[in-house]
Formats: C-alpha cells, structure tokens, sequence
C-alpha cells in the first residue's frame, strides 16, 4: 500500500512544480511560497480533525516535537528556495535538481539513520546523480 502512496506522491509533486511555476509569474516568490504553505496548512489540519487525530497532540514527546520542528524549518527553506529557483530558472532544471535531494537524503539515511547500503541503492542513486546532471547541463 505504501507503494501506491508513494506514486500518488509523486503525481502530486510533479503537479506542485508545473502548477508552481505558473502560479509564481509577477509575483514575489516567497509571497506565493507563503500562500501554498497556508493553503498546506489549513488541509493539514482539516486532516488532523477530521481523522479525530487532534486528541493525539498531548502525547507527542519533546524529541518528536523537537524534531518535526526542525523538519518544519528544513521544509520552508526548502520550499523557499525552490520557490526562487523555479521563478528564475527553466522548470525542466529546477525540477531534477530538486529531486536530487532523493541521492541526498539516502546518504543521510545511511550516515545518519544507519540503513543498509545496498548494491541497489548505490547503482539506483548513482543512475539519479547522471540523470540530474545530464538533465541539467
């Protein structure tokens, strides 16, 4: 199941980038980085309360809470500068460069989260590092 999330996933991000960067024309970019995170904001929610979930907030620990804080602060500098990114560049090339955080975070998966290397991942990521930059030069 996971499977079809993921796929659902990226349907929805390639979406992101396409409608992003007609959305972004003659205005500033992290004014429309602003209005897509409240819009992200208020179905967050809406999900939180309509799945009963909203009952769950006083069981978060601090590490958790700590954490998805931070993975909050990395998003928005993320979107941020993509934001810029894909007002200034070529969304053709802005795109796989963003999706190069995939080869990023198995690294750190790796260094950090101590995954399993596996010859799959090496040759998967290196076939994505070649595609980025064949992509992009």
């Amino acid at each position: 199941m996971w499977i079809l999330y993921a796929l659902v996933s990226a349907i929805f991000a390639a979406l992101t980038s396409i409608l992003a960067k007609v959305g972004i024309q003659n205005i500033n970019s992290n004014l429309a980085t602003a209005i897509r995170t409240i819009v992200v904001l208020i179905m967050s929610w809406a999900m939180v309360f309509i799945t009963g979930k909203y009952k769950d907030i006083i069981n978060i620990s601090h590490k958790n809470l700590l954490f998805l804080i931070l993975s909050g602060i990395a998003a928005g500098l993320s979107w941020l500068c993509y934001y810029k990114a894909l007002q200034m560049g070529e969304a053709s090339k802005v795109i796989p460069i963003d999706k190069f955080s995939l080869v990023i975070g198995m690294v750190l998966a790796f260094i950090v989260l101590k995954e399993t290397i596996t010859i799959k991942t090496i040759i998967g990521g290196g076939l994505i590092t070649v595609g980025t930059f064949v992509l992009i030069f």
